[in-house]
């Protein structure tokens, strides 16, 4: 149901839960109905939980996925021939015993891309295919074609590569040492952080190294490329990212854009991974089939998606911060080595992402943060849920609970002190003021309604009885800046198309990963135009309706994209509406879309009478509209200025339990309080405030990237990497939204929901590190992700 609206930031925030056990009053909370109801009818369609608008067809196997698309007769199958050494000189390829196979049709590589063998990414660092190097274990140097995927894949691995092994670099630390990076360090600097550390009363040092993440999509990077007349060319390409994908093929094709159409009707799961990597597939398919004017399809297995495609960046950090008695923070030097890889990609923005989230919830007054982007031989990092956000939040939640070690505080007070506030201590270390702030009431309403301190109590009297099994308890928030740091990307375009039955579709730049962007989009121009949701159809992400559309990340597809499509919508209602004003010779603004009908002062009529009469009138029916976020800009070379519209917040209560025999850990209990504006689609939101969690859980528990001393990365299955399944999940998991509506003008007063919520999974990982300090440990020694190993060792004798 809809989020309770209210201006006070102090009210009870409860709307609606994701358990049955959560507190709330009976009104407020959502009637549990089975799969198959019908949502109740409502005279609006945004902030109602309504279905995805592909859930049945999802369930019921009907939702059409890129391998579920019937293949065009003459498609071939291509499967990629990889480096298998981390760095060395490509002397030559052998493919003779791959083209004896039966069903080969060729082998491609870097002398048969006609246009540009460098990708068209902004840094132009990247090639198409390895030509007189190999840079990581795994790096695509040529492709192997076939009539069927398992004849190609048997093909590929009998192609035999020449080369010359060359001294690799492949710890962050190696790199750093050498300036071995991909782009120049950042420094960004507020204050005098080394007079503050000299007189501040206490000091701490230390260093902490964070792992990566696979993205772990169910349907892996896939694309389908199809030659048409006149040189032109059609991908199919499950991407996040469209525009990028069609603007890379051409450029290696060396054809215009306007040749290179890109469809993409939805994702099994994106998380960042099909932003720039699945142009990866579309161009090394699109070189093969224009060599062979065939249909050309290229699907990697879960062990190639692993080995070829890039990870979220581990960070290695080093930091001094000085502190007073009270825990109030004194100044700060954070050194950040990012784990780029091979070549840039996204890494510049991934780290500037991490520079900006590295206060999270807290003022920073004399702070110095020194960003170093280090080439390693491995695979190239890539935007992941978060995109940097998640590692620069991490790592001053971790400073701050360990002041409250040192001092022997709840960690909650030592954060509470220190957030943002009044004037003098609410603009951020890159100059943007903190305005929309709701940190301390909706820190505070959650440690009640979780019960927080009694809880605390009870784990302290539960560790001092029980020997071997520890607890721990932990309350972090997230402030986490919507809007892309690359401010030109902050735009959109939609197209709305009224039929003259009066039923709709809209098209919009943003691609739909499972998210359920379509659905909140539907939703939004239904009420635009006054309909039922139902009669709005919502269709494939295609670069020949809009074009230039920036990539679903950043948490903005709503907000970009729902926000075109009102505009969209509003111009085809206002055609309607001057057309009726003109009938019943009234004003256009007296005349109102609802319910499914079209009022005036004098006249009530349906909206598809009105939709058939305007057209016999000669009334447009379809419309674009366009929308660019206001108020953002900032200096790339200082990193200051506003590059958020504005702040999302949350914050979690994570309970754990360890075995100090055997380093397990389980999650037991998760509250979690997060705003999300007035929700568009409270269900949907929910969703992803637990996947998100779920998924940041995963990154610091149990996800973890193992490369072998060879440059091998030995966690390449699920065999070997273990995300959450559902007997990790707790059974006390609470979800409640804070009431308050977006205090900026967002589309229906909502805030983006897809990357913030993984950052409150920062809480298990400072529960776990409470349950160490609590079983005698040494938590300060702890890296992530925290696995049992890791636990182990901290909480050993040899935790020094």
């Amino acid at each position: 149901m809809n989020a309770r609206d209210s201006n006070n930031p102090a009210t009870a925030p409860v709307v609606i839960s994701s358990r049955a056990d959560a507190v709330a009053p009976a009104a407020e909370v959502a009637e549990v109905r089975p799969a198959t109801s019908v949502p109740p009818a409502s005279p609006r369609a945004a902030g109602v939980s309504r279905f995805h608008e592909s859930a049945r067809a999802q369930v019921a196997g009907g939702a059409t996925y890129i391998d579920d698309i019937p293949e065009v007769r003459g498609t071939l199958h291509a499967a990629p021939v990889c480096s298998n050494v981390p760095h060395g000189r490509l002397r030559g390829m052998d493919a003779t015993a791959a083209l004896a196979v039966h069903g080969v049709r060729g082998v491609f590589g870097a002398s048969d891309i006609p246009g540009d063998p460098v990708l068209a990414a902004f840094a132009h660092d990247e090639p198409v295919f390895a030509g007189e190097t190999v840079q990581f274990t795994g790096q695509v140097v040529a492709v192997v074609v076939a009539d069927d995927v398992m004849t190609a894949r048997r093909a590929a691995r009998l192609v035999k590569l020449d080369i010359e092994s060359l001294p690799a670099v492949l710890s962050v630390h190696e790199a750093h040492a050498l300036e071995s990076y991909v782009l120049p360090p950042v420094h960004v600097k507020r204050g005098d952080a080394a007079a503050a550390l000299a007189r501040a009363p206490r000091v701490l040092e230390s260093t902490f190294e964070i792992g990566g993440q696979e993205h772990f999509y169910l349907e892996g990077q896939i694309a389908y490329v199809l030659p048409l007349e006149q040189n032109q060319w059609w991908v199919y390409s499950s991407t996040q990212h469209p525009g990028e994908v069609q603007h890379w093929v051409s450029h290696a094709l060396g054809i215009d854009n306007h040749a290179v159409t890109v469809e993409c009707r939805r994702m099994g799961g994106g998380f960042g991974g099909k932003e720039t990597q699945a142009g990866h597939l579309a161009v090394w398919a699109a070189v093969a089939s224009r060599k062979l004017q065939r249909p050309v399809k290229l699907r990697l297995d879960r062990d190639d998606d692993f080995m070829v495609t890039g990870k979220r960046h581990p960070f290695a950090y080093h930091y001094r911060v000085g502190f007073d008695e009270t825990g109030l923070l004194c100044g700060l030097d954070l050194e950040m080595l990012v784990n780029c890889g091979f070549s840039a990609d996204l890494s510049g923005p991934v780290a500037d992402r991490a520079i900006f989230h590295a206060d999270n919830a807290y003022f920073l007054e004399d702070v110095a943060i020194s960003s170093y982007r280090c080439k390693t031989n491995t695979q190239s990092h890539t935007a992941f849920r978060g995109f940097g956000g998640p590692q620069g939040v991490i790592v001053i939640e971790r400073i701050l609970s360990d002041i409250a070690r040192e001092l022997g505080v709840d960690p909650l007070d030592v954060r509470l002190r220190n957030l943002y506030g009044i004037e003098s201590r609410n603009v951020t270390h890159y100059q943007m003021k903190v305005e929309d702030n709701i940190l301390e009431p909706l820190m505070t309403t959650l440690a009640g309604t979780s019960g927080y301190r009694q809880r605390r109590e009870q784990i302290t009297a539960w560790n001092a009885q029980s020997p071997v099994i520890k607890k721990g308890i932990a309350l972090t928030p997230v402030k986490f800046g919507i809007s892309f740091t690359a401010t030109l990307f902050n735009q959109a375009g939609a197209l709305v198309h009224v039929y003259t039955d009066g039923s709709v579709q809209v098209n919009h730049g943003g691609t739909e990963m499972g998210q359920g962007l379509n659905t909140k989009v539907a939703a939004i121009v239904a009420d635009e135009l006054g309909i039922p949701f139902e009669r709005v159809l919502s269709t494939a992400s295609d670069t020949s309706k809009v074009p230039n559309a920036s990539a679903t990340a950043a948490s903005s597809g709503t907000d970009l994209n729902g926000r075109a499509a009102q505009f969209a919508a509003r111009n085809v209602r206002d055609n309607l509406a001057a057309f009726v004003a003109g009938l019943d010779l009234c004003g256009a603004g007296a005349v109102k879309f609802e319910g499914g009908q079209v009022i005036s002062p004098t006249a009530t009529r349906t909206f598809e009478e009105v939709v058939h009469a305007a057209y016999a009138n000669r009334i447009q029916l379809w419309s674009d509209g366009f929308y660019r976020t206001p108020k953002i800009h900032y200096d790339k070379t200082t990193l200051t200025g506003r590059p958020f519209y504005y702040f999302a917040y949350g914050a979690a209560v994570t309970e754990v339990a360890i075995d100090t025999l055997t380093g397990e850990s389980r999650v037991l209990k998760v509250d979690i309080l997060h705003d999300v504006g007035h929700s568009i689609n409270p269900a949907i939101d929910i969703g992803q405030i637990e996947g998100g969690f779920v998924q940041g859980m995963g990154w610091l528990t149990t996800e973890q990237l193992v490369w072998n001393a060879k440059g091998y990365l030995a966690t390449h299955a699920p065999s070997t990497y273990k995300i959450p399944a559902t007997g990790d999940i707790p059974e006390h998991f609470k979800v409640d939204l804070w009431p308050e509506a977006n205090r900026e003008d967002n589309v229906h007063g909502s805030k983006a929901v897809g990357e913030p919520p993984f950052m409150l999974a920062i809480s298990v990982f400072e529960a776990l590190r409470d349950a160490v300090a609590q079983a005698g440990g040494r938590p300060q020694a702890m890296n992530a992700p925290g696995t049992a190993e890791e636990v182990l060792r901290a909480t050993s004798s040899f935790a020094g």
